[in-house]
């Protein structure tokens, strides 16, 4: 059987919990209905998110068609940190790394910050930015969502291996790397940067906030193995 590229499937992506019997939330079939114009019958197709897809027609009942195709998890996990900005440059990262394929993204608050969410505002703001992490992983055709966290400190980023921060007079990005932190317009403070001691520098020139959390996400994904992520039909 030929293994179809979802790449380049016919009609919008979209999430469901269940592709064996998939319904649509009614924000999803708002937008598909009124902004993209879909009719009964237009193609789409559906992921659950965890990694699996098929194809599907538009309807009151959506209609599932083909098999199940499921792609394979990467050799493993690379994520981006984003330190608290100004404007909406946390939904800007959050946006342009889900499409690029990053896996877990965290909006932090550091000694610089300019901007400041209280417990409220960032739970508010979580909830915000993972609906633009799904919306983005539906538009870029992704077969999963990543996860998304507002923390008030970068500390609990500091547990894994593989952590470093974006700066100057850092070595390459490389597949050691998992999570790469971006710091705010007001740069690291001293305590933050003896916190994370691994640097890594993305390029030659001073990146704004949110150019810099493109150029890391992009360097992150191309540098991990993606060997293994052949697509295999699992049911028919």
């Amino acid at each position: 059987m030929t293994t179809p590229d979802l790449r380049r499937q016919d009609g919008p992506h979209v999430f469901v919990s269940d592709l064996e019997r998939p319904e649509l939330t009614d924000g999803d079939r708002h937008h598909l209905f009124r902004s993209l114009r879909l009719r009964d019958g237009d193609t789409l197709t559906l992921s659950d998110g965890q990694g699996s897809w098929r194809s599907g027609l538009f309807g009151a009942i959506i209609e599932p068609t083909g098999p199940i195709y499921q792609v394979a998890s990467p050799a493993y996990r690379v994520g981006l940190g984003v330190a608290l900005t100004k404007a909406a440059k946390p939904e800007f990262a959050v946006q342009k790394a889900t499409e690029l394929g990053i896996d877990d993204l965290v909006v932090f608050e550091t000694e610089h910050s300019v901007a400041r969410w209280d417990k409220a505002k960032r739970s508010r703001n979580e909830q915000r930015l993972i609906k633009v992490a799904r919306e983005a992983a539906m538009q870029s055709r992704r077969v999963t969502i990543p996860t998304v966290q507002v923390l008030s400190d970068l500390e609990p980023l500091l547990a894994g291996s593989g952590v470093a921060r974006a700066d100057f007079d850092g070595i390459p990005m490389n597949s050691q790397h998992r999570l790469v932190l971006i710091g705010p317009e007001g740069g690291w403070s001293k305590r933050e940067r003896d916190m994370i001691p691994d640097v890594v520098d993305l390029g030659p020139t001073v990146l704004r906030a949110e150019t810099a959390a493109v150029v890391a996400s992009a360097f992150l994904v191309t540098s991990r193995d993606r060997n293994g992520q052949a697509i295999t039909p699992t049911t028919t």
